[in-house]
Parts: structure tokens; sequence; C-alpha cells
């Protein structure tokens, strides 16, 4: 540690290092930063850049199993790039919130805050409208986001759960400075035909202003909306159009753009590259064609990385670039940005404090002390105990994965698996899952993914992880290359 401080090792080594040591005061400088140091050193006449302690607000709407895997890449791609404390504000069913809160909660970010707020008690602000979108109520919710975040939270930068940043999300808060008096949205314009109703014949969208505004990357003015009396107008003007529309097509982004219609100069248009639309039939290519320097993917069509484009390899690229990224590695300070440790952080600074490296057994104690992110029923989970059931309760690595479709085979009851992977082997079996005819037809099997850190495997700790998430009043606690006999299951009951 004394050799870090004095940067006394080689760059690589002190990496590894700082990224061993635990969460706490250890500065981590990424290599663009370095070289931007470099340079001011070099050049005297370069001002370096100030980095602002703002904090940042983030709002989402996660709702299910598949969501709250969705926008674990969402965040770490914000994580990836940015400079700023953050704030993210998800709305959630019951589900995503269990699965995220467990989530963030181990996974101890530095300058990060979460807050929850439950998506029942909004449905009744828009369970009225229907919506014939695949994202079913939960696509209406960021029409409420005025009532359901706090009364003195002035701005938010609201996200879908299918987006990836490529840059600082400071970028994008900037913008709220560029903001008019009036305005109050802002918004990338639409990059598909969707709204000049040209798609096939017949076809009637809401009305828009020109193409319309897709809102997978809204930037919203709440101080203003407030004043303006949003709840009200947003209501209006969807009670007036679903005279003659009947039902939203495209959910929230249809009352949107019906708002704007009716008062445009409430609107701040975004450059197109704040949300590349990746839909068949998008002109996105119109947009990335004239700038190099993309900020934000938004996979809006239904069959996400499957769709057709020219250079959707690309983009693909970039978002298993997240996707499989060691989430361990956000867990850094920002620099130049001292954040208030946790009480948990500051206990566990404390315990590793007291900790004696002349032990012969420190690394073991040490290890002990870990804190392991943990993500709660990564596939979906749907099952309802009875009086007498019992949960089979098991471990394993990704060495054992051929296990499971034996075992499931032989016991039909519910089972609770800890695995304990890395980021890229979860997507491995994520894959392997899907894929599995025995296995993606099985709901009653929780699979609560423990990430690896550290040399040892925690084997008591995959064990109490997978005991504690059965929800059946009895558990029948198994290594997983143990095989079940046909009938276990009801002969235990």
């Amino acid at each position: 540690k004394a050799a870090v401080t004095k940067n006394a090792l080689p760059n690589k080594l002190l990496l590894v290092c700082v990224e061993q040591m635990p969460i706490g005061p250890t500065v981590f400088v990424p290599e663009a930063e370095k070289q931007k140091r470099r340079k001011t050193v070099m050049n005297p006449t370069v001002t370096p850049p100030l980095v602002s302690l703002q904090l940042i607000h983030v709002a989402c709407v996660c709702a299910g199993h598949n969501a709250s895997r969705d926008v674990v890449t969402l965040v770490k791609s914000v994580l990836f790039h940015r400079r700023n404390p953050l704030h993210f504000h998800f709305i959630t069913d019951t589900v995503a919130n269990r699965i995220l809160s467990s989530l963030f909660r181990s996974w101890m970010v530095p300058s990060v805050q979460v807050s929850f707020y439950d998506a029942d008690e909004l449905k009744s602000e828009v369970s009225w409208i229907p919506n014939k979108h695949y994202s079913g109520i939960y696509g209406l919710m960021k029409l409420t986001l005025t009532k359901a975040l706090p009364p003195d939270l002035n701005k938010v930068i609201v996200l879908d759960t299918d987006i990836t940043f490529a840059t600082d999300i400071a970028e994008l808060w900037g913008i709220f400075r560029k903001f008019t008096d009036k305005q109050v949205i802002g918004l990338v314009e639409n990059q598909s035909d969707w709204y000049l109703g040209n798609l096939w014949k017949n076809h009637k969208p809401w009305p828009a202003l020109g193409r319309g505004f897709n809102t997978g990357v809204i930037l919203l003015y709440l101080e203003r909306l407030r004043r303006i009396s949003w709840e009200q107008m947003w209501r209006l003007t969807a009670e007036r159009e679903l005279m003659s529309m009947l039902s939203t097509s495209l959910a929230d982004q249809d009352i949107f753009n019906a708002f704007i219609k009716q008062n445009p100069v409430l609107v701040h248009q975004l450059p197109c590259f704040w949300n590349v639309q990746l839909s068949d039939h998008t002109r996105s290519e119109q947009c990335y064609t004239e700038v190099s320097d993309l900020k934000v993917i938004h996979w809006n069509s239904p069959k996400k990385l499957r769709v057709k484009n020219k250079h959707v390899e690309f983009f693909r690229n970039l978002y298993l670039t997240f996707l499989e990224y060691d989430g361990n590695l956000l867990r850094r300070e920002l620099f130049g940005c001292p954040s208030q440790a946790s009480p948990e952080s500051i206990q566990l600074q404390g315990a590793l404090e007291e900790l004696d490296e002349d032990d012969q057994c420190y690394d073991f104690r040490r290890e002990r002390l870990t804190v392991h992110r943990v993500h709660l029923e990564f596939l979906q989970y749907e099952y309802t105990p009875t009086e007498d059931d019992v949960t089979l309760v098991a471990q394993l690595s990704m060495d054992r994965l051929q296990m499971l479709e034996a075992i499931c085979k032989h016991w039909e009851g519910p089972i609770s698996l800890a695995l304990y992977l890395s980021d890229a082997e979860a997507q491995q079996f994520l894959r392997y899952a899907q894929a599995s005819e025995v296995l993606k037809n099985r709901k009653n099997v929780g699979y609560h993914i423990v990430y690896k850190e550290g040399q040892f495997y925690p084997v008591n700790l995959l064990r109490n992880v997978a005991l504690k998430n059965a929800n059946t009043p009895y558990t029948f606690l198994t290594d997983v290359d143990f095989l079940p006999m046909y009938g276990l299951y009801d002969y235990l009951r």
C-alpha cells in the first residue's frame, strides 16, 4: 500500500495492486486521463479539463427478469465513462426491485446512489390508456415521472434499458444549459419513417412534428414541467387523440409526440448521435455517416441484436464489450471527486485494517471479507410453493454446468442454484440455458449469479446465497454432482 502511494511500482503492477485493494480512498486513473495529464505537462498552454462534482440524475423504468439483466449492461456503459457522481432512479416492479437492490448493495460502487419507486403505485395513472406496444403498461410509465420522482428533483436524464453509452453521460447532462427558457424536453428525432405514415397501406400513426421524436433518451426539465402542469397536459392530449386512434402503438412515445405537435416550442432537439436507433426501418446511417463520434446506441427493435443493419456488427461488438465487462473494475473512486464512504465500506475498511499481514492465514482471512456482487434470479423465476414444498439447493461453477440438465430431469420440484461465474461466463451460461430444451422450459429454477473475485472458491457463501433464496418451507441441500433418484421430490414431501 505504501509502495502504491509513492508510485514506486511499475505502471502495470500498480494497476493490479490498486484493483485488488479494498474499496476506500484508492484513486484509479484511467489511461485516457493519464494521456491528458502528460499532454498538459508537455504543453503548458493546454488548460486541463475541470472535473465537475455535480450530481447527475438518471431515471429508468425496469420490470421483470429480462429488463433487470439489460439495465446492468446500460449501467456498466455509463459507469465506465463517467467522471461524476450519479444517482439512479429506478421505477420497478417487485421482481426488478429485489434483483437490482441486491445487486447494487453488493456492488458497492463509490459515488453512486440508487433509489427505487414502486411501479404498482403508478399503474393507475396510465392503466386507462390502451397500448399495443410489447412493453405493456410499463412502456407508459415515463409519463408519470414528474409525480414519481422527488418534488425537489429539478432535472433528470431518462433512458430505456436497451441503451448503450459510448461517452461520458456528463456531456448529455450539459445540454440542459442549452435549453431556452421555454424548453422542457430534450429529444432526438425519430430515425424511421413511422410517423410519416407511409410504411404500409392504411398505416395511420399518431400525430407528430415532422418525423417525430424517439423517447429512448429524454432530457426532462422536471421543475419546468411541473410549472406548466405537465400531468394535466399529457392527459388531455392522450384523451383527445384516443378518441380517433383508440390505442397507442409505441406507448409513451405516441403521447409525447402528440403533445409536442401541439406545443413545439417546448422541445429541444438533440443531435442524432445521442440516440442512434437500430430498428429494421431506421435512417440512422444518415446520422453516423456525418458523425464519427457516436454517443449513444439504442437497440429499439424487438429483435434487439438480431436487427438488420449494415453496420450492426460494429454496434454489437460495442454492446458485447459492456455485456461481458468485469463489473468489479468499476468499483473505483472518481478522480478528484472524493465520495463519502458508506457505513458498509467503512466497516469493511476497518475489518481489513485489523488483519495481521504476517499471519500465515492472512490471504484466507482477507478473502472472507470480500463483498461479491450478487445477481439474484438471473433467468425468469415463477413459482408459488405449497405448505409441504422442498427446494433442491446447490452451488456450482462453469465446470459443472453439464450437470444441470440431468438434475432437472430427475427433480421436477423447485431448485435454487448459486453459480460462481465471471461476467463473461454469466453470458455463456445464459446462452446455454436459453438453448437447452430442458432448462428453457423450467420456470421453477432460481439461478443466482455470484460474480468471481479473488483467488479462492467461496463455497459457504455460495451455499448461503442459494439457501437464502429458496422460498419453500423445506430445503434439500446437496452437491451439484449428486444426481437424485427419480421421484425423490415427491418422496421427501
